[in-house]
């Protein structure tokens, strides 16, 4: 299948609502981790997201270039080439982009976009994320305003978040305190400002207790009825069930019973990242201990060609990261739930 149209991208998000589960969004940052994500969507027939952080995108563009856009657009082009061989439908997305990296990230890829609606072809990205969770709130709304204007005329889902995610994530810190569980005053302020799907369609990542990184399971202290808590506050102002499609971030560590509760309460997309980046790794770190003496011309010798062939460790880290896309699939309940 083709990357997801703007009709189908929305139809996807409509289907997980009402459906009772939601996407993994699965980060890559190479063609070959790209082929993992499509991989794992297509073994657990499920259709999905990928996306690429400001850091991934310019980890794509080359070490040396180290151009955002330059990286993220070279994704983007790639996966529209090989995602077409897949029976599944994928939509593309930008990860966190904070406010010092919306010039160099986010806004030139929606004129791209923008460019693109103009000639009558689809968007560059389905969606993109403005990150405003570590300026005031006022702030957060009124740059999310102006992007979401923005996105609708490119056919662009904007997602954006209210409250903070603890931990790290591409050199952004966010502190572990009360800051990470959004109130129902936030989300009727951003109601009032964004509107509820009038003013453009968005995707809403509101905090409850989430945190970036690797946590043993239990330890991460996630309160998943603050999620009801918003739908309902805003969903009786506005005359709407669940009136946001809520994003999850932060999710390595929390207990399988609270990703499910979150998704009741209208989780659509879920961000996956540590847990696939390990999945990948591992089988690449257990080619090398099994091979050393092939990897490395050690005393001399000449090593082994068949070994130190980046294809041969490359297959299984991708079977290693397609299976933990599987496992998301299946813990986020969209297995076998593929449009087509």
């Amino acid at each position: 299948m083709p990357i997801a149209t703007p009709e189908i991208y929305a139809e996807m998000l409509d289907r997980a609502k009402a459906g009772g589960f939601a996407y993994p969004a699965i980060n890559v940052t190479s063609s070959q981790t790209l082929n993992a994500a499509l991989r794992g969507f297509a073994e657990a027939e499920s259709d999905g997201i990928v996306q690429v952080s400001t850091g991934g995108a310019e980890f794509l563009s080359g070490a040396t270039v180290k151009d955002m856009v330059t990286g993220a657009t070279a994704l983007a082009e790639y996966a529209r080439v090989v995602a077409a061989k897949y029976p599944v439908t994928v939509a593309l997305h930008t990860d966190h982009c904070p406010k010092d990296k919306l010039d160099g990230f986010m806004r030139p890829l929606i004129d791209i976009s923008l460019e693109r609606v103009s000639k009558g072809l689809d968007p560059l990205f389905q969606s993109h994320m403005w990150d405003g969770s570590a300026v005031p709130l006022d702030e957060n709304l009124e740059i999310a305003k102006e992007l979401l204007e923005k996105c609708a005329r490119a056919r662009i889902i904007m997602e954006m978040e209210i409250g903070v995610v603890g931990g790290e994530e591409d050199g952004v810190v966010g502190e572990i305190n009360e800051k990470l569980y959004t109130t129902a005053e936030d989300a009727l302020a951003t109601a009032e400002a964004v509107g509820v799907g009038d003013k453009g369609r968005y995707m809403l990542a509101a905090t409850f207790g989430n945190v970036h990184g690797v946590y043993k399971p239990g330890h991460v202290k996630l309160r998943p009825g603050v999620l009801k808590e918003i739908q309902d506050a805003v969903g009786a102002k506005y005359g709407k069930d669940k009136p946001f499609d809520l994003v999850f971030h932060g999710g390595s560590g929390s207990l399988l019973e609270e990703i499910q509760e979150a998704i009741s309460y209208g989780v659509v997309k879920m961000n996956v990242d540590t847990d696939t980046q390990y999945a990948f790794t591992r089988p690449i770190a257990d080619h090398m201990f099994r091979n050393y003496d092939g990897v490395l011309k050690v005393d001399g010798d000449v090593g082994n060609k068949k070994t130190y062939d980046p294809r041969s460790y490359g297959k299984a880290a991708e079977a290693g990261m397609a299976a933990r896309v599987v496992e998301a699939c299946q813990s986020l309940k969209s297995a076998g739930t593929k449009i087509s």
